[in-house]
């Protein structure tokens, strides 16, 4: 299998144009578009953000590393 990957920036969405493909004429050929996540760090930011909202919970404050691993114990015997 022969992969080409190609990076455009869509100007028209009705329209794609690739040029200078490396298959030949009449080859058959698979197209699959992903586009870039631009969303990616903003949802990174809002995930942090979560984290320290989350751990600054005062109920939260009171698990211990301890209390963790048990945990982590318990559900690895299926308790």
């Amino acid at each position: 299998m022969l992969a080409h990957k190609q990076y455009i920036t869509i100007t028209d969405p009705a329209r794609l144009e690739l040029t200078n493909l490396p298959f030949r004429k009449g080859q058959r050929v698979e197209v699959v578009l992903i586009a870039e996540d631009n969303d990616k760090a903003t949802r990174l930011d809002e995930l942090r953000a979560l984290f320290k909202t989350t751990q600054a919970l005062q109920h939260v404050q009171a698990i211990s590393d301890e209390m963790i691993a048990e945990e982590i114990e318990a559900y690895r015997a299926g308790r």
